[in-house]
Formats: structure tokens, C-alpha cells, sequence
């Protein structure tokens, strides 16, 4: 009778570990429990395997659990690494600024393609959110950018928990989101959408008018996910608000936003157009009218202030 109880009582622990043990990893990229966290189960999972804890031995080897085929941040940043392009790098860091004094100062470049980080970012959809977070920490640009692109995923594949955690860690890791790109690959995919689904537009105004230049410009794309939907007013109040704004991807912005919510809705932008071209920056204004019929174009063109 004691033998059988405390096989019994064996068979209830390995039950239990296996449950656990799977429910952690099955959820792991929705969670916030650490790599490091999740080894360490596995890990002790594993011992209690090799010890006979959990079943005879003709189960143990089937029963362990094989870490190694769970996708893991540095074979990730390793892959990336792998597909470094020094030349291209070097036409990278001139493209997107970096020079002393300029929007972009200090970002480092590999020099991989777009569609090639996009592949990459494919094979590591099951990262945590807090291995995520992690690589968009990265001095280096294109393991920010991918991190993103595995943000963006996470967040539409998960359920409004996870929507609300990753909405909130990417404003706290806003200072990081630091280059164009960087902000137009996924702002519009979760702050925006947040935004929409919230109907809380304000969260966006309250952005564009930060002293960051990459927060204000968060706000201007968040209203991009707005305008998809036929709501140009959030965008159209955001031009509104940074008309004498200074920086040119801040122009560059408004009139993208601006030429989009035409696309959508003439009428309204139209109107925008007529009470504000003469004070537009004029890159604002040619970003806006860029799909507009000549004669239009040059009458709007016609109003716009010199540039200072």
C-alpha cells in the first residue's frame, strides 16, 4: 500500500510540474516572466526528471523538455549580427542623420534591409514582451526596429491585457522609439490603434504637444489608425496645433497625415487648406498638396509663408 501511494503521489507531482511547466511556456510571449525565469523552470523540471522524481525511467527522456527549441534573444540578435552589410551601414548612418548635431547623433547601423529584418523577425514571434523590451533598449538600430516589428505582432495577436501592457511599455520606452522609421513602422499599429479603440484621441494631442520631438511625432502618426477609419479630426486638430512647429519631420509628417485624410475625406482637408497654407511650413504645405491637381497645388503654393 505505501508503494502504491506514493506512486500515486508521483504521478500527482509530474502532473502538476508538466502543467505548470507547459502553461508557463505556451504563454511565455504574453508574459512577463524573463527568459532567464523561464530556463530556470525548465531547468529544475529537468532535474526532478534525471532524479526519478517524476515517473519511471522509461518515461524521463520523453517527458524533458527541450529549451533549446524555444526562440531566444540571442540567437535573435546573433542572426542579425550574421547579416551585417558594412557598406551599406555606412550609407544608413548618412541617410538617417547621425552626425554630430543632427536628429539622429550616436545611432549605430548594420546595414540590413528592411524585408531582410522582417524575415528575421518572423522566426522569433514567441519572444516574451520582456525579451522585446530588452532588444528595443539596443544602441543598435536595426534590433530596435525589429523589436518593434515583434511589438507590433504581439500586440495584434493578443488579447486587450496584452494590448493595454504593450500600449503602456511603449510610451515608457518612447525614448528609444528615436528615428523616423522607427516611429512610422509601429506607432500607427499600437498607439493608434489603442488610441481608436479607446476612442481617447486626446492621448495623441497630449503627445504632439511634447518637448520630444519623437513623442510629438507618435502623436502625429497615432491619427494615422484615425484617419484609416474616416475620422480625420484627431489629425486635423494635431496639424492645427503644430503649424509653428520647427522641425522638418514634424512638417514632413502633418502633410503625410494631411494627404492621407484627403485621400479620405476631400472636403474637410480643403478646408483646412484654405484658413491655414499661408502660415503652413512650406514642406508641411507640399507634403499636402502633393496628390492635388496642378492649378491647385500652385494656388495653395501661391499663399504659403517663405521659409525662414
Amino acid at each position: 500500500m505505501g508503494r502504491e501511494y506514493l506512486d500515486a503521489q508521483a504521478a500527482n507531482l509530474t502532473s502538476f510540474v508538466t502543467f505548470i511547466t507547459l502553461h508557463v511556456l505556451h504563454a511565455r510571449k504574453f508574459s512577463v516572466i524573463s527568459t532567464a525565469g523561464e530556463k530556470s523552470l525548465v531547468h529544475v523540471t529537468n532535474k526532478l526528471l534525471d532524479k526519478g522524481f517524476l515517473g519511471s525511467a522509461s518515461k524521463r527522456q520523453e517527458r524533458r523538455f527541450q529549451y533549446t527549441n524555444m526562440p531566444q534573444l540571442e540567437d535573435l540578435r546573433r542572426e542579425l549580427k550574421s547579416a551585417t552589410d558594412p557598406d551599406k551601414a555606412k550609407l544608413l548612418q548618412r541617410f538617417f542623420k547621425t552626425g554630430e548635431g543632427e536628429y539622429g547623433h550616436g545611432d549605430v547601423f548594420l546595414g540590413i534591409t528592411v524585408p531582410r529584418q522582417r524575415e528575421i523577425a518572423r522566426r522569433y514571434y514567441e519572444l516574451p514582451v520582456s525579451d522585446i523590451l530588452e532588444l528595443l533598449k539596443s544602441k543598435i538600430h536595426e534590433e530596435r526596429f525589429t523589436a518593434l516589428v515583434l511589438l507590433v505582432h504581439t500586440y495584434q495577436k493578443g488579447d486587450n491585457k496584452v494590448k493595454s501592457k504593450i500600449f503602456t511599455q511603449y510610451l515608457k520606452h518612447a525614448k528609444w522609439i528615436n528615428n523616423w522609421d522607427l516611429v512610422d513602422t509601429s506607432t500607427p499599429q499600437i498607439v493608434g490603434n489603442w488610441c481608436f479603440r479607446r476612442k481617447n484621441p486626446d492621448r495623441l494631442l497630449r503627445l504632439a504637444k511634447s518637448k520630444d520631438l519623437w513623442e510629438r511625432r507618435i502623436g502625429v502618426l497615432g491619427s494615422f489608425t484615425f484617419i484609416r477609419e474616416h475620422d480625420l479630426q484627431p489629425a486635423l486638430d494635431i496639424a492645427e496645433m503644430l503649424l509653428n512647429d520647427k522641425h522638418d519631420l514634424i512638417h514632413k509628417a502633418v502633410g503625410w497625415m494631411l494627404r492621407e485624410a484627403h485621400k479620405r475625406q476631400a472636403g474637410p482637408v480643403h478646408e483646412f487648406l484654405d484658413r491655414y497654407a499661408h502660415r503652413m511650413p512650406r514642406v508641411m504645405l507640399r507634403y499636402a498638396i502633393e496628390k492635388l491637381p496642378d492649378s491647385e497645388r500652385k494656388r495653395y503654393l501661391a499663399q504659403s509663408k517663405p521659409q525662414a
